[in-house]
């Protein structure tokens, strides 16, 4: 693969973790895997926009999704992209 292609690829997920509301549920699901419901009532949502956003994160491969019986439950795809947040996040204190 090339660098251009990398470096587009990279570009596309950093501008999908670029929302408020994409990076509020990564930044949630970093604490572990949560029902659409708990991640609708934490961002004080709709469903349907939840759902929006879960698909759109899920596409970009930094969610994935299992499901258990009628309940699906979103978690971090890997932990490649717990670091990238969890670093932003540090990054963000750094010098507080």
């Amino acid at each position: 693969m090339s660098k251009e292609i990398d470096i587009k690829k990279l570009a596309h997920m950093f501008d999908v973790l670029g929302d408020p509301n994409r990076l509020g549920i990564v930044v949630y699901l970093n604490e572990g895997q949560q029902s659409v419901s708990n991640i609708t009532k934490y961002l004080g949502m709709s469903q349907s926009a939840v759902s929006h956003q879960l698909r759109i994160l899920r596409d970009a491969n930094i969610l994935k999704a299992t499901k258990e019986g009628k309940s699906v439950y979103y978690s971090i795809n890997d932990d490649h992209v717990y670091a990238i947040v969890n670093n932003g996040l540090i990054h963000m204190t750094h010098g507080e």
